[in-house]
């Protein structure tokens, strides 16, 4: 049925550098992931010809959904017409402003999921199932002392509790892409640690992870100015040495939030 989809609006192989989601198998597995409920209202991110968007509407109370390209917005008005079940929003999902929801559920695009993903965060909601490329998924449930550990995994651990669900074949997509990917459940909850501000909190782990390579003690005293505390090699000093000593991988998040606030109280003063 997918694929006569496909074929009936005349969508083929690289259609803007798209690939749709077409094995029913693991469309069906997404939306029981999110357990849905008659009540809920879920928003999907980037909608392209309907095929998560038809079983999302199956099962919610009502469904969001965001697509920027105008041929699949024409696509998606074919399909379901006015149905009160559905608001199609046509516009860039970096730019508009996301309505009120209780879960996501989408299938990404890849070039631009980090920023989506931290748009998300600012969000209200109760559950995230989301497709990312592989290679990312990795990075955003990554542990400390792992090769995947980054930037990325700090922030989002920060914001909720990440984990992969399934990997996705790349035969899973029309036209077949390049890259693996895998679906991720994202739950959102209060830090588990405290974050004095969170903006310098963010930016401390950013610096950090700058220079990945370098101690701890090295990338903080290059970025003195980012950071706002004019005297850090003096100050350096009365931080915890046993943290400053190690590489950025090597540090778990509630120990980036540690040193964060140590500097930020010191900025203050």
């Amino acid at each position: 049925m997918v694929y006569d989809i496909l074929r009936e609006y005349g969508i083929r192989g690289g259609y803007h550098d798209q690939h749709f989601l077409v094995d029913e198998r693991i469309l069906d597995r997404i939306v029981d992931a999110a357990d849905i409920n008659p009540h809920e209202t879920i928003l999907e991110i980037g909608a392209g010809i309907g095929n998560l968007t038809e079983r999302l509407m199956e099962k919610a109370g009502h469904v969001i959904a965001i697509e920027r390209d105008p041929e699949l917005v024409d696509v998606l008005i074919d399909r379901f017409g006015d149905q009160d079940k559905l608001t199609l929003i046509h516009g860039d999902v970096l730019k508009v402003e996301f309505p009120s929801f209780d879960k996501v559920v989408s299938n990404l695009p890849y070039s631009i999921s980090s920023e989506i993903t931290f748009k998300l965060f600012k969000h209200d909601f109760k559950l995230g199932i989301l497709m990312y490329q592989y290679e990312f998924a990795q990075r955003l449930v990554a542990h400390a002392n792992s090769k995947d550990y980054s930037r990325l995994s700090v922030n989002a651990h920060y914001f909720a509790e990440n984990s992969m669900i399934m990997k996705v074949p790349r035969g899973a997509f029309s036209p077949i892409p390049e890259v693996l990917s895998a679906v991720v459940e994202i739950k959102p909850r209060p830090a588990p640690f405290e974050v004095l501000n969170e903006k310098y909190f963010l930016d401390f782990v950013t610096a950090a992870f700058g220079q990945r390579r370098k101690k701890m003690r090295n990338s903080i005293i290059q970025n003195k100015q980012l950071l706002g505390i004019e005297d850090m090699k003096e100050f350096i000093h009365e931080l915890p040495q046993e943290l400053i000593d190690k590489r950025p991988e090597n540090l778990e998040p509630e120990q980036f939030a540690q040193l964060a606030n140590m500097m930020f109280r010191h900025k203050q003063e």
